[in-house]
């Protein structure tokens, strides 16, 4: 089968990078075994990398209420809505890890309804898609419902901001013609040999 390419733009070449990319990327390929598609992709323009992967991170790596596997829910059940393959593929291998779960990202990603996850969780998730699909019809009423599931003001941002930072990923992945690696599709299904 012929290699596939990445995305539709340039991929620079690893040690074509500024040190601190080539490092991160490096980094992550140490960690992963592999490295993940968006890396290379965005590295086409070093800002919007470091950019990119700030705020990334700032949402998705610090310490709060939401779990690291709840802020991957959100991540999958949005990206789903938007039709982005790249980060449904790769966002359910990460939440398959986190939530230590085979079965829990397709149920997310096909319908959250359904899912075998918590009523709080669900409200979470009814929350980060109308934040995603109609961000101007929130109002007092989703922050009620948020709150009777025990989730405070911090949290609402958190939510909210987890899903309007995946829907603009999202629309780049989708524009970049982004392809999710192969290495993705079994993570967390089974076991590591």
């Amino acid at each position: 089968m012929p290699q596939l390419p990445i995305g539709r733009f340039p991929v620079p070449e690893l040690n074509d990078l500024p040190e601190d990319i080539r490092a991160r990327i490096l980094a992550v390929q140490d960690k992963s075994g592999f490295i993940p598609n968006v890396f290379l992709v965005l590295a086409h323009r070093p800002d919007e990398f470091r950019a990119f992967f700030a705020y990334h991170d700032a949402l998705m790596d610090k310490p709060g209420k939401l779990t690291k596997a709840e802020r991957e829910m959100i991540v999958v059940a949005t990206s789903n809505a938007n039709q982005c393959q790249y980060c449904v593929v790769a966002h359910g291998a990460i939440l398959r890890i986190r939530a230590k779960d085979p079965l829990v990202a397709d149920q997310v990603a096909i319908n959250y309804r359904k899912a075998d996850i918590t009523d709080k969780q669900k409200a979470m998730l009814d929350f980060a898609l109308k934040v995603s699909a109609s961000a101007w019809a929130v109002n007092e009423e989703d922050f009620g419902v948020l709150k009777r599931h025990g989730f405070g003001e911090e949290e609402a941002w958190d939510i909210a901001a987890i899903a309007a930072f995946f829907g603009m990923s999202n629309r780049l992945a989708n524009v970049t013609s982004m392809r999710p690696n192969d290495e993705f599709y079994l993570m967390g299904r089974v076991p590591l040999q």
